[in-house]
């Protein structure tokens, strides 16, 4: 099955978005309209930390969500508003935006679309180890209260199952995360 694009015309487009709205021929040969919101690769990273006791934990951010309008905790993602951006120095760039923290390994995991039935948008997972502390870099101007905060694995697992986080994005990445240990441990 495909839809054939007839026609596109850009609808608005800003430095982090455009909308687009396609007349679209679908294969029985009808005809309909189809909206289209396109943003440029972005990262998201499950952040590891361990302790010398081997407890791990996990970085999240919270941020005010204008969409929602509510604070939510996540793990730390975003992009440059760049098309063909080296997807893991934007995902070391991201960490150090958000957390302050440098990761001495980053290991890509996969990459998933964000909500594509409506946009396009692809989501690079990483999985960053080795972590240095230092201060935020760079932030946006967007980021003025970001806050970054280190969870253990228990507390982040109560928070995806209390609803104090509800960013499909970190459950996926975690998702991910949890099937990629699996494989690597041989189960």
């Amino acid at each position: 099955m495909s839809i054939k694009t007839i026609s596109r015309r850009e609808v608005y487009s800003n430095y982090w978005t455009r909308v687009y709205e396609d007349i679209i021929e679908r294969d029985n040969g009808q005809r309909g309209v189809y909206g289209v919101v396109e943003k440029d690769p972005a990262t998201i990273l499950v952040a590891l930390d361990q302790d010398t006791d081997g407890e791990q934990y996990l970085w999240l951010v919270g941020q005010y969500r204008y969409t929602v309008k509510e604070h939510h905790w996540e793990f730390p993602q975003g992009g440059w508003e760049m098309p063909d951006v080296d997807v893991e120095e934007l995902a070391h760039g991201e960490l150090r935006e958000e957390t302050g923290l440098q990761a001495g390994k980053m290991t890509k995991l996969g990459m998933l679309w964000i909500a594509y039935g409506t946009i396009r948008q692809e989501q690079h997972i990483f999985l960053a180890e080795d972590l240095t502390p230092g201060p935020p870099q760079n932030r946006d101007k967007e980021e003025h209260d970001l806050e970054a905060k280190r969870v253990s694995v228990r507390e982040f697992e109560d928070m995806l199952l209390d609803g104090s986080i509800r960013d499909n994005c970190t459950l996926a990445a975690w998702g991910l995360y949890k099937v990629w240990r699996e494989r690597q441990q041989g189960r």
